[in-house]
């Protein structure tokens, strides 16, 4: 059963880090692309990054790039995302999902992704 299990939100204040993670379990780690999107109240999902794990490929969003970073622990089978300066607009359900393909060429949308996260909540102040 594939799983993919979101933790690392919380309340920030604005200017402050956070660091997501996202375990995942059920498929093969390496053949996958992972990606991270998040949703606030009243808004669509938007797609913040996403990572080739067998590569290292990353994309960001305009609205992040130079703020937050995707990673992998390989090791563990874990895809973090660490946000710097995080800002009030910034404030949504970050979720996780998964996609089959190692190779990742640009941000992919919400509907090409198959299997998600519950989400965690990160919500910053200011």
């Amino acid at each position: 059963e594939v799983q993919l299990v979101e933790s690392g939100g919380g309340l920030v204040q604005a200017g402050r880090s956070l660091r997501l993670s996202c375990a995942v379990s059920g498929f093969t780690f390496k053949q996958y692309t992972v990606g991270w999107f998040r949703q606030a109240p009243g808004k669509e999902r938007e797609g913040v990054s996403c990572l080739s794990i067998s590569d290292g490929s990353t994309y960001y969003a305009d609205s992040v790039k130079g703020r937050f970073t995707i990673s992998s622990d390989n090791a563990n089978n874990t895809v973090y995302l660490q946000m710097n300066s995080l800002k009030p607009e910034d404030t949504a359900v970050y979720y996780c999902a998964a996609r089959l393909g190692s190779f990742v060429w640009r941000l992919y949308n919400d509907d090409e992704y198959n299997y998600w996260g519950q989400g965690t909540q990160v919500t910053v102040s200011s």
